[in-house]
This record gives structure tokens, sequence and C-alpha cells, in this order.
């Protein structure tokens, strides 16, 4: 058992795995990603108000560029510094904008970062247990009348055969084929914990879709729409 804090091990295999994070991502390895959750995500940003966009751990950024080749100014954000130099070397173009950045620096960033945004997207982005921080960053980063887009792996799926409880969980990447130096610890939560983590931030819910695979028998990811509370 690792002495390291799960959170600080997260964060660390942002580092380790960026390469072969990158690797799995632009080679079609991922099979959610091929099944539907890319489209998924993609359509509701097109269906959130028109305006700038923040790309909250953006990780080697393809959700950012395929957003900016629409014309809607985005803005990557990752607190993986790999990440962000893979992001910045497939994206030449000043149209794309990558930055890096932790919770509490997008807090205190927001302005400068080009922000306030009408629209914030945390694609499968929010893995620690503790997401008080970064809702708080990402509501305050937002316009009043902003957009807060969560997808993330649905709880059902995910649960597998271990307890409907929150959690602390390993993914080990074998499904994704490629060598990923380290393992990845995060963090399990029913659907009652992301709501009361929303409600907890100042975000009312909008809505809940449940994507699903092209034969219909189980879902894909779980995507929350919220909106800020004032």
């Amino acid at each position: 058992m690792s002495s390291v804090p799960p959170a600080s091990r997260l964060a660390a295999s942002w580092v380790d795995n960026a390469d072969a994070w990158t690797t799995a991502v632009r080679s079609g390895a991922i099979p959610s990603r091929r099944a539907g959750t890319d489209a998924a995500i993609l359509q509701a940003i097109a269906q959130a108000p028109v305006g700038p966009m923040i790309d909250v751990g953006c990780g080697e950024g393809w959700l950012t560029r395929a957003v900016a080749a629409t014309g809607r100014p985005v803005l990557g954000v990752d607190a993986s510094a790999p990440l962000i130099q893979a992001a910045r070397q497939a994206s030449p173009s000043d149209a794309v904008r990558f930055e890096p950045a932790t919770y509490a620096e997008l807090a205190a960033l927001g302005p400068e970062l080009g922000g306030p945004f009408v629209v914030a997207v945390c694609n499968f982005a929010l893995l620690d247990e503790n997401l008080a921080e970064a809702l708080t960053a990402i509501r305050a980063a937002l316009s009043p009348s902003g957009v807060l887009l969560i997808q993330t792996v649905h709880p059902f799926t995910a649960c597998g055969n271990g307890a409907y409880l929150n959690a602390w969980r390993e993914e080990t990447f074998d499904a994704f084929g490629g060598s990923f130096p380290s393992s990845m610890p995060w963090y399990f939560r029913t659907i009652a914990s992301w709501l009361e983590e929303l409600h907890g931030a100042g975000f009312v819910l909008e809505s809940i879709t449940e994507p699903m695979a092209t034969d219909g028998v189980m879902p894909l990811s779980l995507l929350l729409r919220a909106r800020r509370s004032d």
C-alpha cells in the first residue's frame, strides 16, 4: 500500500503518463471515445450558450482544438505541464490557447486567462475526492449566466463488482493498449454525490444525460449540465 496520498498520486500520474495518454487519444485506442463519448460532449457544447469556453483538464488538447475549429473562442488549461506542451505542439495556431494551471491558479488567474467564460467543460477531468476547490474555481471563472458541462464515468457502469459507495479506485489503463508507466487513483462517486458537490459549490443542475453505446445496452458516461445559482 503506497504511503503517498491518492490525490498526490493522481496529479503525478498525469505527468508520468503524459506521452502514453497522448498516444492513446490520438491513435483512437480508447473504446468509449469511439463509441460515443466524444460525440456526446461535442453535442452538449454545441447546445450551450454562444461565447468563450474554457476546457478544464484539457489533457493533450483534442477537445479544445475541436471546439476552436467551430469558431468558438476556447482556452485549454491543465495542471500537467507535459500535456500542455503536447497540446501546444499539436496546435501551432494562435487561435488555440493552452495554459498550465492548477485549480487554485485558475481561481486566481481567471480574468488574466480571458474570463469570464460562458461555458466551462470538464471532460473526464474531475477525478479527485475533493471537488470543492475545482468547482469553486470554475464557478468564479464563469459569467453569471455561465454553464458548466461535466462528462464523467457513469457510476452504474464503473461500479463493477464494487460497492456503490464513494471511494478511491485504481485505473491501470490496461484496456487502452500501450504501456502506461503509472496506474492512476481516481475517486468513484455516486450520482447523489455529484449533485451534492454541484449544489455545495453554488451550481444548479439543469439536466442529466446518459450517452448510450450504439447497442443501446449500457450507458457510456454521465453528462451533467449546470449553471451558476446566482
